[in-house]
């Protein structure tokens, strides 16, 4: 069986979603990088589907924490 999606799909689903809720806690990329312990440069790597950067789930859960969103909210396709 072929997997419907490639990986990229998936990725850039996660990266849509913390910009959103990124943006929609008033959090600039430099104070979400500082609150979640990462440097801006990375997090904007992250949130970039042009740079490909790919990112751990402990990266994914410090970010969810910080922005105080369940992290399953990230994987929803239809935000």
């Amino acid at each position: 069986m072929a997997l419907k999606y490639s990986d990229d799909y998936y990725y850039n689903i996660v990266r849509k979603n913390i910009r959103k809720y990124r943006k929609e806690k008033g959090y600039t990329l430099q104070k979400l990088a500082e609150e979640a312990e990462m440097s801006m440069d990375y997090l904007a790597e992250i949130e970039s589907e042009k740079r490909k950067k790919s990112f751990s789930l402990a990266i994914l859960g410090r970010i969810a924490e910080v922005l105080d969103v369940d992290i399953v909210k990230f994987f929803d396709k239809n935000n």
